[in-house]
């Protein structure tokens, strides 16, 4: 019994023994960093240059051309000439009669006409019985007016210019058609103004249809800046002349954008290197023997708080003002601590490590929970970082 009592015991012992472990967590002090830095997005350049404050970035071009239908706002007084065509006979004589352009033709209802053109109107002919045959001829008139009270019916027509001679009665017109076309009133008009609201309306048409398909293009991981774009070699095509008698017009404009992008997984690469190589300027977190290092709690790490502060556009590149954050904290010496620690009761070690500069609370936890110090070996020793 006393045998199997020592078995059991050094079984229990080595147990122990083997399954003791010290689980000491710490919470650090932890510091928002701030940086304010004016970076460079450079097209010509293939990588990061973080003692020059450069990263890369690309040009993006695009071609867009837009369309649309504008209303004329102008009046014009226009008017038109109602025309049409008289049979003008000859009933003088057998000889032929030239009538000049411009002859007055007035109708029965006192509408002055004018002939187009120099005519000449063929003379009679006698027939067998000796009866005069009269020679006739086609010819357009127009009225002298414009005006639709020209748009006559078919009529007769006197030559007030044969008046007091025997032509007077022996010349004459008929009209079998209506006189038509006339017309005098308002008619819309393009002016002026309308080309250039035209010209305006598709410019800022085609700016915000340029930005659209520019983002839509530029996939991933890009980033496009509101400043970062702009239109080129913009021509703008009216398709009519200012004074033109439209209702409508349609104008057309096109032009080239290009871009200055960059990506962001790049800027967040930048970033987290820029504020790194600036933590041990950084005299807020001093690094006591304690401590080994200062990292930075990536997730915390915010880079998107920039603004164009001016591009070169020649050059290809932007420089921006960028501010980051970050929160920093400090790493313990871990084979320090442990060494340390070993051996130490539970109190102990807290009131130890909650004395260091830096450490904002600390808690120690034994395993078996019987335990009452901690295990004299380093590698039963877990250290725990936990940042708030």
């Amino acid at each position: 019994m006393i045998f199997f009592g020592i078995i059991l015991f050094l079984g229990i012992f080595f147990a122990v023994s083997s399954l003791s472990q010290a689980q000491i967590e710490i919470w650090p002090e932890t510091q928002i960093l701030t940086f304010k830095e004016k970076v460079e997005v450079n097209t010509k350049t293939e990588r990061a240059d973080f003692e020059k404050k450069v990263f890369p970035g690309e040009i993006f071009e695009l071609e867009l051309e837009k369309s649309k239908e504008f209303t004329a706002s102008g009046k014009s007084l226009q008017g038109e000439k109602a025309k049409g065509v008289i049979q003008v006979y000859n009933t003088y004589s057998t000889e032929s009669q030239v009538l000049i352009a411009n002859t007055r033709f007035i109708s029965a209802e006192g509408k002055l006409f004018r002939s187009l053109k120099r005519v000449v109107i063929p003379g009679g002919k006698y027939d067998e019985k000796g009866k005069l045959t009269p020679g006739f001829l086609d010819i357009e008139v127009a009225a002298a007016e414009s005006g639709e009270e020209y748009n006559i019916g078919p009529s007769t027509f006197s030559i007030p210019g044969f008046a007091g001679t025997p032509k007077y009665t022996s010349f004459y017109g008929k009209s079998f058609s209506d006189m038509q076309g006339g017309f005098q009133g308002e008619i819309p008009q393009v002016t002026q103004e309308d080309l250039r609201k035209a010209e305006d309306a598709l410019l800022d048409n085609l700016l915000e249809e340029g930005e659209k398909n520019l983002k839509n293009q530029i996939e991933g991981d890009f980033v496009l800046l509101q400043d970062a774009f702009r239109a080129e070699n913009i021509e703008f095509l009216p398709g009519v002349k200012a004074g033109e008698n439209l209702s409508s017009f349609n104008s057309q404009i096109k032009g080239n954008f290009k871009a200055i992008i960059f990506k962001h997984s790049d800027l967040e690469k930048f970033t987290k290197t820029l504020i790194l190589n600036r933590i041990p300027e950084n005299e807020i977190l001093p690094l006591e023997s304690f401590w080994m290092e200062v990292k930075i709690q990536e997730e915390s790490l915010k880079s998107d708080d920039y603004k164009i502060y001016s591009i070169d556009w020649e050059r290809g590149l932007i420089v921006l003002d960028l501010e980051v954050s970050a929160k920093a904290y400090p790493v313990p010496q871990e084979a320090l601590v442990k060494r340390v620690l070993v051996g130490k009761s539970v109190k102990e070690a807290e009131i130890l490590l909650s004395n260091q500069p830096q450490v904002k609370k600390a808690e120690v936890k034994l395993r078996p929970f019987w335990l009452k110090r901690i295990p004299q070996k380093a590698d039963k020793i877990k250290l725990k970082l936990t940042i708030d």
